[in-house]
């Protein structure tokens, strides 16, 4: 049984578009894998996120709390201001890290609810802060202005 053009070009077209749909499932797999998802230290402890996800940290440095361990080793807790958690990182901090300041961390919770770095990225300033970060502070009234921005 032959088939007219007509049905041959709707196979076509079906093919087409169901290979279409497996590439785009996926590269869609792939992306999944590789992207970090943000969060402060609110949204960790609202969305529950398991110990093996990876994602980034963002808030400020708590006062007082950056404390040197054994080799390079720092501990230290980022906060909201509403929520705080405590981060491990190994290794140097960036020269803009202190107290007081932006910190943008990335790496995975552990069993105790430790959050272990791999990396740390400090900030000055919301120019370099993610937006979501930034403006988390600033509707809590807790964004620190540079003076001069202040005085603009």
């Amino acid at each position: 049984m032959a088939m007219t053009r007509k049905k041959q070009r709707t196979v076509m077209i079906l093919a087409g578009l169901g290979v279409l749909a497996v590439a785009v499932g996926l590269i869609m797999t792939a992306l999944n894998d590789t992207i970090v998802f943000f969060y402060t230290p609110s949204e960790v402890a609202e969305k529950h996120i398991s110990p093996e996800t990876r994602f980034r940290l963002g808030g400020l440095v708590e006062e007082g709390s950056w404390k040197r361990g054994e080799g390079a080793v720092n501990n230290f807790v980022i906060t909201d201001h509403d929520e705080v958690l405590k981060v491990a990182y190994t290794g140097p901090l960036p020269d803009l890290f202190k107290e007081g300041q932006g910190v943008v961390a990335e790496g995975k919770l552990n069993r105790a609810g430790v959050f272990i770095a791999d990396t740390v990225l400090a900030k000055h300033d919301e120019n370099y802060m993610p937006k979501e970060v930034a403006d988390s502070l600033k509707k809590k009234g807790y964004w620190q202005h540079d003076k001069d921005e202040q005085s603009k």
